[in-house]
């Protein structure tokens, strides 16, 4: 289990990105949570697998359709257990 905490920076709101990564996250299991921030950028955390969690955090890179990611800062973050995903 890894836990990564990621703010995505660009034109990413108003284009469906947190219900995107809302969906991904479903079918990799991953647990966490995504918002809109105040100053434009998407923040989330996303805890699981390794793989389907570094396999969500690329998917931040790039964005739906319509997003113009322009950058993406990754920390790593101790596990807490998480369960579900939670859009606000």
């Amino acid at each position: 289990m890894i836990r990564r905490r990621v703010v995505v920076r660009g034109h990413v709101q108003g284009v469906f990105f947190r219900d995107s990564v809302r969906r991904r996250a479903a079918q990799g299991a991953v647990a966490g949570w995504v918002r809109n921030c105040p100053d434009g950028s998407v923040e989330a955390a996303f805890e699981g697998e390794a793989e389907a969690v570094e396999a969500l955090v690329g998917f931040c890179r790039t964005g739906p359709r319509g997003a113009h990611v322009e950058s993406v800062e990754v920390t790593e973050e101790d596990p807490r257990g998480d369960h579900g995903f939670t859009v606000g």
